[in-house]
């Protein structure tokens, strides 16, 4: 494994952190719990896992976008060995969004391979902190529809910031006095 520039392995910590946390807490649950939910407007369980996977899916093609169209256009630039945090991401929004279209997860699916769906892909993003870590994330920007235009490790800030407030509802709707027994 690369190691990495102090920066990043802040957020890969974070970003670890907050995933171990949403694992065991989802490790074990039944199928009826995972698609139980709380009321016919809200995400079940395994809506919530399946959401994450693919909002992380879409930051590591973010990244690989980013990077590609920068390396084409000759505005790549390397990691810079000065810096040492990242900006910080605008406040959260009071209240709660809604996900946009692509982000949207799907009803029903075996929480077994949401689970290994997730660990999965948390692989492809330990490659993209590798790729984070050997150029200047800075000035690749793409607008989120919320928080208007972020860089590349702010994407990737947003994903751990995303991550725990899902934990939050994942412990939710578990904590629910109606959620399904075992």
């Amino acid at each position: 494994m690369t190691t990495l520039p102090p920066a990043v392995q802040a957020l890969w910590d974070e970003l670890q952190t907050v995933r171990e946390e949403v694992l065991s807490t989802v490790e074990g649950t039944a199928q009826a719990q995972s698609d139980w939910r709380p009321a016919a407007n809200e995400w079940s369980v395994g809506e919530i896992v399946h959401h994450l996977t693919i909002a992380e899916i879409n930051t590591g093609k973010l990244t690989t976008k980013l990077i590609r169209e920068a390396e084409a256009s000759g505005a790549l630039r390397p990691h810079p060995q000065e810096l040492t945090a990242f900006a910080p991401l605008p406040p959260a929004q009071p209240g709660a969004a809604e996900a946009p279209p692509v982000v949207r997860p799907e009803h029903g699916r075996p929480i077994e391979a949401l689970i290994e769906e997730m660990k999965a892909i948390r692989v492809r993003s330990r490659e993209s902190m590798e790729k984070l870590a050997s150029i200047d994330p800075r000035p690749l920007t793409f607008r989120h529809f919320a928080f208007g235009s972020l860089d590349l490790a702010q994407w990737w800030m947003l994903q751990a910031r995303h991550d725990r407030i899902h934990l939050d509802q994942i412990r939710g709707v578990k904590a629910s006095p109606r959620f399904p027994e075992p």
